[in-house]
């Protein structure tokens, strides 16, 4: 026989204010504000209508995490019509009750604690509103918004489908009230071409509160640049992933010249960028110059991957005003075989003091540079990984490498391909060899902390034109 819980006061109090929804709505000016959330997600669940509309006029904390509670799906859209409804009848007046405080209507999926703690569940991790509170002041400059309007946030991510049924309704929504509201977005995902249905997306957005921007999608060169005025709008934008961009054979060179410095010239814009993010961008080879340029703010991470670089661009890097605190650097796929090694020595030795992560995966260093890159490697104080695998290297190289590395105190994971020589003509594994390389490698490393993990990966990267495999 199962015994139920015993229904707490507060469960009681909601419990008979719901049974008698007139008395409900004509007691509300009067609650104490800590019913109020457990009241309203008690009339959420029992779809309450009347009960959701009034509470939203009187709601006494800066923000409703509406979005806490219910997700953007179409079952969910007589509820949210309610409450925009509720939220109309505020916008229509002008003068409101006296406990009303809202500020912020959030219809991400955050501050689920907040129910919680309201609801009595003393397992939550904050006290009640805070993590509402706190979770609003993201780092980054202040957002001046429009005197007495309401800030409506939502997550986008675009795809080829329409808009969920609720999303829909949010727009149509706020396009209606753009006088009264903010609609605004801090994260922006886009899987779709169709770039007349994201600029009239974006035209509906107060795009200072924008973020972050991934395109994770296959974009012409000429939708890059039809996007690029919004992108400069984003003028707290954090961070960018672009990848995947496509330029026909049939742009001329000056074509292509000017739809490069429509996206580059944004740049310029964005003073709180953080994370720039570039893969598979080979049309800014050789014209790389005219997007470091434009970077002064200080970024922490910069990704540029499996895309083509000339010396130039390399260079042009290295004296970018943006890269002065770099804390993660990832070249991965980035192929440097034919080009000077003094452009990445001068990068690094830029970067030193800040560094924390380097990926250089794939890039095809061959060891005469990788020699020249040492020093500034060894400089790199704060590095706590390295990744050198699918790098052609020898026995002696890597034992120079390690040596300098081991200087580094904090580098706790370093990854490399097992040295070539070692594999014979027809790719079998000398093991004996490997066995003796460990040893000589661990007498190298014999001032490295016992914390510090030397991977190597199965399969060694060979030397170009080696035929060994």
């Amino acid at each position: 026989m199962s015994l139920q819980a015993t229904p707490t006061l507060l469960q009681l109090a909601m419990q008979s204010l719901l049974r008698d929804e007139a008395l409900a709505i004509s007691a509300l000016q009067d609650l104490p504000r800590e019913l109020l959330p457990p009241l309203f997600k008690d009339a959420f669940t029992h779809k309450r209508f009347n009960i959701l509309r009034k509470i939203v006029q009187v709601w006494p904390f800066p923000c409703l995490p509406l979005g806490g509670l219910m997700k953007m799906k179409a079952p969910y859209l007589d509820i949210l019509q309610t409450i925009l409804d509720g939220i109309d009848a505020l916008l229509d007046q002008n003068i409101h009750p006296r406990n009303y405080k809202l500020q912020v209507l959030d219809l991400r999926a955050l501050h689920k604690d907040f129910w919680s703690v309201w609801a009595g569940d003393t397992t939550a991790s904050c006290a009640p509103g805070v993590k509402c509170r706190r979770k609003m002041q993201k780092r980054g400059p202040k957002i001046e918004g429009k005197q007495n309007s309401l800030k409506v946030f939502i997550d986008l991510y675009l795809k080829p489908r329409a808009l969920d049924t609720c999303l829909s309704y949010v727009f149509l929504w706020a396009r209606e009230r753009k006088a009264v509201l903010q609609l605004g977005c801090k994260k922006l995902k886009i899987n779709t071409v169709a770039i007349q249905n994201i600029m009239k997306i974006l035209e509906t957005l107060d795009l200072d509160c924008m973020e972050e921007v991934e395109v994770c999608c296959t974009w012409k060169l000429s939708t890059l640049a039809i996007f690029a005025p919004y992108l400069g709008r984003m003028k707290n934008l954090l961070s960018i992933i672009l990848s995947h961009i496509h330029v026909p054979a049939s742009l001329t060179p000056e074509e292509k010249q000017q739809l490069v410095s429509q996206f580059t010239s944004q740049f310029s814009n964005l003073q709180y960028l953080q994370d720039l993010s570039l893969d598979s961008i080979g049309f800014l080879r050789g014209q790389m110059d005219q997007l470091f340029r434009c970077l002064e703010a200080p970024l922490e991470i910069l990704s540029i991957t499996d895309s083509k670089m000339s010396e130039s661009d390399l260079q042009s890097l290295s004296q970018c005003p943006g890269i002065r605190q770099l804390k993660h650097l990832n070249l991965s796929g980035v192929i440097l075989t034919d080009l000077s090694p003094e452009p990445l020595r001068a990068l690094l030795e830029r970067v030193a003091a800040t560094l924390k992560t380097l990926d250089l995966e794939n890039c095809m260093i061959k060891d005469s540079q990788l020699d020249v890159l040492l020093p500034a490697l060894s400089q790199c104080v704060q590095l706590i990984m390295f990744n050198y695998l699918r790098n052609p290297i020898s026995v002696a190289i890597l034992e120079r490498l390690l040596h300098h590395t081991s200087r580094l105190n904090y580098l706790s994971l370093e990854m490399y391909s097992t040295p070539w020589e070692i594999y014979g003509a027809q790719g079998a594994s000398h093991h004996k060899r490997l066995e003796q390389l460990r040893e000589e490698l661990s007498k190298t490393m014999q001032h490295i902390e016992h914390n510090r993990t030397v991977w190597f990966s199965i399969v060694p990267c060979l030397p170009l034109g080696n035929q060994a495999i």
